[in-house]
């Protein structure tokens, strides 16, 4: 499934502009004329006050009430339920919360954590407006997002620019003039590249008569090496790559070739399932070439450490570790880590994504892999066509 060049340059611009990416909300708190999100909103509350007595942790969980599943918060109970959607001054954790006995006002008083005026007005609000939970954002499929109303709209030019519009009139503000064609020309270069353009790129985007100039010179940076090598830093970032070991020595390492491999990825628009398959099991592939093989060091960027008197099978553990949660985070967002100490009774039972020693020849164990990498980026695939209009 291969992406456009122009595709590409959307999918690059759009991710500041959608709340979550990579797991960190990067939008502003909900205004009084939308509703709250309770990824963004409500759950960093519920997470800092809430959960340590009333959350997923059996052993430490108070009065068997989770407040992060909602079947619990909403089951009857002898006092009522805690959250009644849609009627805050009906739900328990609303009268609680605003207890002024501090016997009955939650947080408790030994917890040493206070809900400040904020915190409450958003608890209440939210059960106000029906206590809607949401899985993480990893888990939620794309969709394709509703044009928003703006009431300036002879002022947007192409999709993002109605997002930006209404966003500036719910503050209150303005659209700033058009900048000039040398200062549009700088942000291209610097966005596509991560370069200020030349003065020879900057020469041939003023020279151009044409009215699709800008276009033109956005095309010549998408054909530029230098756009895979900006486009391949988020992912370099997320594979946690370094050109040293880290720990205490942090001496250099050779993994330029995988860095390489990746920004070659990027300048060919090599398909995602592809990239995909060739980090994960490239070495598997059916007489797999020397850069399939290259591509598998997504696997050999945790760090390293040769100090003097360490345990090997610790750090050897302690590295497999960090490849299953650097792969989760990368691909699903997702860490993981529960995979490290959540053990079932035994390995048989165990559906772990670290290795264990089989009896399967090597042959079934890699065309098994292959098949379920195989699944899995076709899952990613059709995740992604969802947001084509």
């Amino acid at each position: 499934m291969r992406v456009p060049w122009k595709d590409r340059l959307l999918l690059l611009l759009v991710p500041p502009l959608i709340a979550g990416t990579f797991g960190v909300p990067v939008s502003a708190p909900a205004s009084a004329a939308e509703r709250l999100d309770f990824q963004r909103d409500v759950r960093p509350v519920l997470a800092q006050f809430c959960f340590r007595c009333h959350g997923p942790d059996a052993e430490h969980r108070a009065g068997e009430l989770r407040l992060d599943d909602r079947v619990s918060a909403t089951a009857p109970r002898a006092a009522g339920p805690a959250i009644v959607p849609g009627q805050p001054d009906d739900s328990v954790l609303i009268h609680r919360i605003m207890a002024a006995d501090e016997a009955q006002r939650m947080p408790p008083p030994d917890s040493r954590l206070v809900l400040g005026p904020q915190e409450r007005a958003t608890l209440r609000r939210w059960i106000a407006e029906g206590a809607e939970y949401q899985p993480p954002w990893s888990l939620v499929p794309p969709r394709a997002a509703v044009w928003p109303a703006v009431r300036h709209t002879s002022w947007p030019r192409g999709p993002l620019d109605g997002f930006v519009l209404a966003r500036l009139e719910q503050l209150g503000e303005t659209p700033s003039p058009e900048a000039s064609r040398e200062t549009l020309l700088r942000r291209a270069a610097l966005d596509l590249s991560g370069l200020p353009p030349t003065l020879d790129q900057l020469d041939d985007g003023l020279a151009d008569p044409s009215v699709d100039a800008y276009e033109r010179a956005v095309d010549r940076l998408l054909a530029s090496p230098s756009f895979g090598e900006r486009q391949a830093v988020e992912w370099l970032d997320a594979a946690r790559y370094a050109d040293t070991n880290g720990y205490f020595g942090d001496h250099p390492r050779t993994a330029w070739l995988w860095r390489d491999w990746v920004i070659a990825a990027c300048n060919h628009n090599l398909p995602f399932d592809e990239f995909t398959i060739r980090q994960l099991a490239g070495d598997l592939l059916p007489q797999p070439s020397v850069a399939d093989r290259i591509a598998t060091g997504f696997h050999r960027n945790q760090m390293a450490n040769n100090e003097t008197g360490i345990i090997d099978e610790e750090y050897r553990v302690e590295y497999v570790a960090d490849r299953v949660r650097t792969l989760g985070m990368a691909w699903m967002g997702l860490t993981l880590e529960c995979s490290r100490c959540q053990l079932a009774p035994s390995l048989k039972e165990t559906k772990m994504p670290v290795s264990v020693p089989t009896k399967s020849s090597p042959a079934t164990v890699a065309s098994s892999r292959i098949t379920r990498l195989t699944s899995f980026c076709g899952k990613l695939a059709s995740m992604r066509c969802q947001l084509a209009p």
